[in-house]
């Protein structure tokens, strides 16, 4: 027991955790067992990712203990993999694809299943890589591409991670934010996150969309270069969430509410400073986790940015896990923005009640529970507006609108 890497990483950090579950207002979660968890062992599925970090942490901190429960983290191969496993219940909970969750609620994508989101895991910190072949041939950015493309009437292909997911949504609306159709005028495949460097090596993508530390470890690997952070196409994006069915959240409402706070200290430690990052970067660098090296992780999580071609720069809106609380609060515009792009690339062949299904899949009541507990503060509306790439706003006020709106859809 005591040469296990994963054991010592445990041992290393507990000291952290418990000094911040001993700084906390609250002894328990609970009162006279009434808010007990119902559920103790709580399975949450993760792809090898940077944004698994709160879940992670909140198991090998310690902070689920706090709550009542115990996180077993479980390492998953693919988004589809992650989609069935929850659907069928040998998952729980999963840090999963913010488009996957209602794509499946709509049955899109896969079979369908009433499905909830307890939370927003981070925001920000995902990528467009292009190869460095395109580089050397002046496809450093969206523009550059663009261009390329017009002249090399080659078949381009691209890859994301899943057909509903954020990863997808983010490549379609770049390109198309440049001019190109992604369904028309490129190929576009799927790709588990961590197999996008090897496929890219052997030459099966021109670019792809993932979340770090892929697009990191591309350069690190001198077979890529960053074109786009995903921070660029939308600023403050929602990125993974806390998700898990419907029934898991009628049945075990406590358990559910102790995971989020669980999470929610989890992402606080993180984005507390330094120090906690580069714990954080060492622990889910390790085989059970990301397995890849700490470099690949711990830059971007600061903030420091290279492109793969000598331009370095510090970016405020990297990826961030709590951020005063800012990050996890499970808009409702958030959710509706993935089903307008859904109507906009066909996935969905009519326009859903879009408020509707975001008021059945976000669990803002509940969030609202544990956020109280926890003293952390929640907006005033379940509405946000941002500005995009292309300049278009998105305040999720006539969704149907803004879907039909866009000059390159389906």
């Amino acid at each position: 027991m005591s040469d296990d890497p994963l054991n010592t990483s445990r041992r290393s950090l507990l000291g952290a955790g418990a000094a911040a579950a001993a700084s906390s207002v609250l002894p328990r979660a609970w009162a006279a067992g009434s808010d007990k968890p119902e559920k103790e062992e709580v399975r949450i599925g993760f792809i090898p990712l940077t944004d698994c970090a709160s879940v992670v942490m909140a198991s090998v901190l310690g902070f689920d203990k706090k709550y009542g429960i115990k996180i077993v983290p479980t390492k998953e191969a693919s988004w589809a993999g992650v989609r069935d496993k929850l659907v069928n219940g040998e998952l729980d909970c999963a840090h999963v694809l913010y488009g996957l969750m209602y794509g499946v609620h709509l049955g899109v994508g896969g079979p369908k299943k009433d499905m909830a989101v307890l939370m927003t895991l981070n925001r920000n910190g995902q990528a467009l890589t292009l190869s460095k072949k395109l580089a050397e041939q002046g496809a450093v950015d969206g523009a550059g591409l663009a261009k390329l493309m017009a002249k090399d009437k080659r078949e381009y292909t691209f890859a994301q991670t899943f057909p509903t997911g954020t990863h997808a949504m983010w490549l379609y609306y770049w390109l198309a934010a440049h001019g190109v159709h992604p369904l028309k005028d490129a190929k576009v495949i799927t790709v588990p996150p961590p197999q996008m460097v090897a496929n890219m090596r052997v030459g099966n993508m021109d670019g792809f969309c993932v979340g770090e530390p892929w697009n990191h470890r591309a350069i690190i690997d001198g077979i890529g270069i960053t074109a786009s952070t995903t921070q660029e196409v939308w600023p403050e994006h929602p990125e993974k969430v806390l998700g898990t069915t419907a029934e898991f959240v009628k049945k075990y409402p406590n358990t559910a509410r102790a995971v989020v706070m669980a999470v929610l200290e989890a992402g606080r430690w993180i984005d507390a400073g330094l120090i906690n990052k580069n714990k954080m970067a060492e622990t889910i660098a390790e085989k059970a986790y990301v397995n890849t090296s700490v470099d690949a992780i711990n830059q971007r999580i600061l903030g420091r940015y290279q492109n793969g071609l000598g331009k370095t720069w510090d970016d405020p809106r990297h990826m961030k896990f709590f951020d005063d609380g800012a990050v996890n609060y499970p808009y409702l515009s958030d959710g509706m923005w993935f089903l307008t792009q859904h109507k906009r690339w066909g996935l969905l062949k009519s326009h859903p009640d879009y408020l509707a299904v975001a008021k059945q899949v976000n669990q803002t009541e509940l969030y609202k529970q544990a956020a109280a507990q926890l003293k952390i503060s929640v907006p005033k509306s379940d509405f946000r507006t941002s500005k995009l790439i292309d300049g278009v706003s998105w305040d999720g006020k006539d969704p149907a609108k803004y879907a039909d709106s866009f000059a390159l859809k389906v």
